[in-house]
């Protein structure tokens, strides 16, 4: 059997997708599957970029092709039968309005749900969220949770009580720097912040006197430094449609303080601190909390400890396994009927 990853064209920016799925490749049997990767040619900006893409992808097609995400609308040119789609989340549409939300709503979700045998989702939250915009049998849609990198393993450090070091992961609307700001202030503490920062955003940082440092485009490496240099990390979402720091976190062994709504609570099982992202004050009382408390951070790290063990990548390469053989068999079943 023949798969391919449609993956979008990389971007030194945004790599996760693809270092999911090639972990996920690392899993697959090679004695069964003949699994390839493709990179469309253009990135996913205007018309004819994509146009160009939907033809790439129509030209590289397999006995299933699997498109990883981000890329939806490739699947129009596909063959509807063999193609699989994942679905990361839909939090875009939380952020857009008029006819732009309208034309990715269409071509992102809508359509694509018409051109797949099956979809794949990284959390029941997504699933939520995807049957709210599309029309799509629910048992086509496959939770298979996203796979944490070997690299984060734990690794000691002493709790610094005095100045705490906080990871700040993303920058974007729904990261909720903003609130995070406010419910620091006056709190001693260090904020490594990844991502670009706005205007207001800077603004917030200085009025309400956080130390902090900006991190952009830091490898693999660099960014598990960062992890292992922090004290607490700080993943207070308003939206998200998995939440990879959590368990990333998790796997280093340091506190989560994250949000009690969307997705989070789903991938962060007990070990996690949970607070309410559109509340200040909740936000602030659970990082106060957990600097405060021993006791109550160990337990959070040993539940932890169990929790990460969901995203085992060998679990969930046969996750996908199973999904291209069904596809796979079907397709052969309604050949032979022919």
């Amino acid at each position: 059997m023949r798969v391919v990853h449609i993956h979008r064209k990389r971007n030194p920016e945004r790599f996760s997708i693809e270092g999911y799925f090639e972990r996920v490749r690392e899993f697959l049997p090679a004695t069964t599957l003949q699994v390839t990767e493709y990179i469309l040619p253009c990135f996913s900006r205007g018309f004819f970029p994509r146009l160009r893409n939907m033809i790439a992808a129509w030209r590289n097609q397999a006995d299933i092709n699997h498109v990883t995400g981000d890329i939806h609308y490739v699947t129009l040119m596909l063959k509807r039968k063999r193609t699989l789609l994942t679905v990361h989340d839909c939090e875009i549409l939380s952020r857009l309005t008029g006819w732009k939300r309208t034309l990715v709503l269409w071509f992102w979700y809508i359509l694509p749900a018409r051109r797949v045998a099956a979809m794949t989702v990284n959390s029941e939250e997504t699933k939520r969220s995807l049957l709210q915009v599309i029309r799509f049998s629910e048992d086509q849609i496959l939770v298979v949770p996203v796979a944490i990198s070997p690299q984060y393993q734990p690794s000691e450090k002493e709790f610094c009580t005095e100045c705490p070091r906080i990871l700040q992961i993303g920058t974007k609307q729904n990261k909720n720097l903003l609130r995070l700001a406010e419910a620091l202030s006056g709190l001693a503490c260090h904020v490594d912040i990844i991502g670009p920062l706005t205007e207001s955003q800077v603004g917030a940082l200085r009025i309400h006197g956080i130390q902090y440092t900006n991190h952009l485009n830091l490898t693999d490496e660099e960014l598990l430094e960062r992890y292992q240099l922090a004290d607490i990390v700080s993943f207070v979402s308003t939206l998200e449609g998995f939440g990879m720091p959590i368990v990333e976190a998790q796997s280093v062994e340091r506190v989560c303080v994250t949000s009690n709504c969307s997705s989070m609570p789903e991938i962060a099982g007990q070990g996690a601190c949970f607070v309410d992202p559109f509340e200040v004050a909740s936000i602030r009382a659970g990082f106060q909390k957990v600097i405060a408390n021993r006791t109550y951070r160990e337990s959070l790290i040993a539940q932890g400890r169990i929790n990460k063990l969901r995203f085992n990548t060998k679990k969930i390469a046969e996750d996908f396994l199973a999904i291209y053989a069904a596809i796979h068999e079907q397709n052969l079943s309604a050949t032979k009927a022919i």
